[in-house]
């Protein structure tokens, strides 16, 4: 008899298995009873029979609470009523771990309670499901940039210095000296680039920001491509070819899910039809003031506007050009305009907002220099990011994406919290 995993089960039908399980669930009617199983890998339902098991071990069976751990042994059986398509038909049971007044049960909790019970309510459906898109989001994204021949590299999370500035940084002692935790790995991924032509980092980052909101969080996992000899256009393109291809990954390898999540597959499917619409932030400003909107040129956008741009183009869109004063020190110049930066933000549809920021880098020695100054930092901290204009320099373009928040547009979720999800642990925040 053959240990086995329950997604596995399509290749063992009429054989019998041993499959170490949880109980998420049970019901009786008397002489049969129906368990749903979990293992990690999926869900499936146990039946087992009274007459078969004999009415001391049915009674038992029965009598076993929610998150109980036992071994199971049956037959798996196809059960074309199951979403899953399998079932197991229990013959001999054994219990290895009790659970008792298991506190998320099978009805509706608030989400508050939920959340103080993360580390339980980690093994419920929703919870679950989401975890598994984004494992494939993360597979997806290092196929994809494996297959276009960039290079993985890894930005230090302790730093000396700050891409946007400090006062949104988590600052910490290093032996001495001031270092915080990095809120990008960019700078180091254009010293990368200059070294292997496309490069992309993946990993943690911080933003000392205290939010309650679904768009700000203080730790979570950014993506960073970083592309030498590559212009702003260029970058769009394989912006919008990323997002189209971890979309069209999910569809293909996570439709269980989804399901779960009530996500419509068919409005996912239209985010992957290139290319994504564009406009510029000279327009956009026009097309808000023409429908409301109380904005000025000039201004950052908020929930609200981004809202109503990626409604109005019912497409992820693209805007270009911001105004340089909202922008970071290091995008480039405008050549014929000196109150805009290269840059463009990518915003999802249905509410989620900016997904994407990227921009040309500047290759300007003298005016990367003026920029940094101008924002009051101290050049020694940059002179390492300034050789970079000195040896070679060439145009290079990049771009960054949060992972958590382009999964809680994929998988519809509408509430974060930051507090302390895990006993004594602070760590990122999934709806």
């Amino acid at each position: 008899m053959e240990t086995i995993s329950i997604i596995n089960a399509a290749d063992h039908v009429n054989e019998q298995v041993k499959i170490g399980v949880w109980i998420s669930n049970k019901r009786s009617s008397g002489k049969i009873a129906f368990l749903q199983l979990r293992d990690g890998t999926a869900t499936f339902q146990g039946v087992a029979l009274k007459n078969e098991l004999g009415e001391t071990a049915f009674a038992q069976l029965t009598d076993l609470a929610q998150e109980t751990s036992p071994w199971v042994t049956g037959t798996i059986h196809a059960d074309t009523r199951s979403p899953f398509g399998y079932e197991l038909a229990i013959s001999q049971f054994e219990v290895v771990g009790t659970s008792h007044d298991y506190p998320i049960t099978p009805k509706d909790h608030g989400i508050d309670f939920l959340l103080d019970h993360r580390h339980l309510w980690l093994r419920s459906s929703r919870p679950n499901a989401i975890m598994r898109i984004r494992n494939e989001v993360i597979r997806a994204v290092y196929e994809f940039f494996n297959d276009r021949g960039f290079i993985k590299i890894d930005a230090p999370i302790l730093t000396g210095s700050a891409p946007e500035g400090t006062t949104e940084l988590f600052k910490t002692d290093y032996f001495g000296q001031d270092a915080y935790l990095s809120q990008s790995g960019q700078l180091y991924g254009e010293a990368g680039a200059m070294a292997f032509g496309k490069i992309f980092t993946f990993g943690p980052t911080f933003r000392a920001e205290k939010s309650k909101t679904r768009r700000h969080l203080t730790e979570f996992w950014q993506l960073e491509p970083e592309m030498a000899w590559i212009h702003q256009d260029e970058s769009l393109e394989v912006q919008e070819q990323l997002v189209a291809y971890l979309v069209q990954a999910v569809i293909d390898h996570c439709p269980h899910e989804l399901a779960v999540l009530d996500r419509d597959v068919a409005t996912l499917q239209k985010y992957t039809k290139l290319p994504f619409p564009r406009v510029s932030y000279d327009n956009a400003i026009t097309l808000l003031q023409a429908n409301g909107f109380d904005v000025d040129w000039g201004v950052d956008f908020g929930s609200p506007e981004e809202t109503f741009l990626a409604e109005h183009f019912d497409q992820p869109v693209f805007v270009l050009n911001y105004p340089k004063a909202i922008k970071a020190f290091y995008m480039q110049a405008h050549p014929t305009r000196d109150d805009v930066v290269i840059a463009a933000d990518l915003l999802a549809p249905e509410g989620y907002g900016e997904i994407i920021g990227g921009s040309e880098r500047s290759t300007d020695y003298d005016y990367l220099k003026e920029r940094l100054l101008a924002s009051g930092q101290d050049l020694q901290d940059y002179e390492w990011y300034l050789d970079l204009r000195k040896y070679g320099s060439v145009p290079h373009s990049g771009f960054g994406m949060g992972l958590e928040r382009f999964l809680a547009w994929i998988t519809l979720q509408d509430h974060v919290r930051e507090t302390i999800p895990f006993p004594r642990m602070l760590h990122r925040i999934y709806p």
